[in-house]
């Protein structure tokens, strides 16, 4: 089958796929999760690299004034809104959860500028359940791919978790992360180079005008 042979290929490219956000607690994940929305990882872990150092847990923001969030976090783009989630999260933690991070997707999702995707990200990356995060590379990576053909990422992540081994959703979310990022880019990606290539539906359709970058 092709989605066995493509699943093996994946786990030869990307042996072990991380995360690339930095982080020492589930809080602190899910406080840059949020912060990388329309930002790279490698800016929001300038940020939170010193953020962290002095406010790390959810009773730290919720105690903070939002424009001091604001200022921590302006470079990350959004700030308002963002700085907004932040401190409304940390507070529903504090009073709701008794300062515990939930570990469940649906607790999760109560917390303000908590979607689907930063939820799974979240059970998988700190509490090892398995999930499929679709954001905008798992997103193209996936219809490029043609494991997926659909419109929407609510859609892709219904249709990715029908087709791949539950046991292989976070890796293959970060395998897939991964090669949107530095490959499989939104403008110019690197087909001509890719180790996907023969089981590419775009680089099938579109051979002719792929070029080596």
């Amino acid at each position: 089958m092709k989605i066995d042979r493509l699943i093996d290929k994946i786990k030869e490219e990307y042996p072990d796929p991380k995360c690339e956000l930095e982080f020492a607690t589930p809080f602190q994940l899910l406080v840059a999760v949020v912060l990388s929305a329309q930002c790279t990882d490698k800016r929001v872990n300038q940020v939170t690299r010193e953020m962290f150092k002095k406010y790390s847990k959810p009773e730290d923001f919720a105690a903070l004034d939002l424009g001091v969030i604001e200022n921590e976090i302006k470079s990350c783009g959004f700030y308002h809104n963002k700085a907004k989630a932040i401190k409304s999260l940390s507070e529903d933690i504090v009073n709701k959860f008794g300062g515990k991070l939930p570990k469940t997707k649906e607790e999760l999702k109560t917390l303000a500028g908590v979607g689907e995707k930063t939820a799974n990200v979240v059970i998988s990356m700190a509490f090892g359940q398995p999930a499929i995060a679709v954001d905008t590379h798992v997103f193209r990576v996936s219809n490029r791919l043609g494991i997926a053909h659909a419109t929407s990422p609510e859609k892709t992540q219904a249709q990715l978790e029908k087709v791949l081994p539950k046991e292989f959703w976070t890796r293959a979310h970060y395998s897939l992360v991964l090669h949107g990022r530095y490959v499989c880019k939104s403008i110019k990606p690197r087909c001509a180079e890719c180790v996907f290539q023969e089981f590419c539906e775009n680089f099938k359709k579109n051979k002719q005008n792929f070029t080596k970058n």
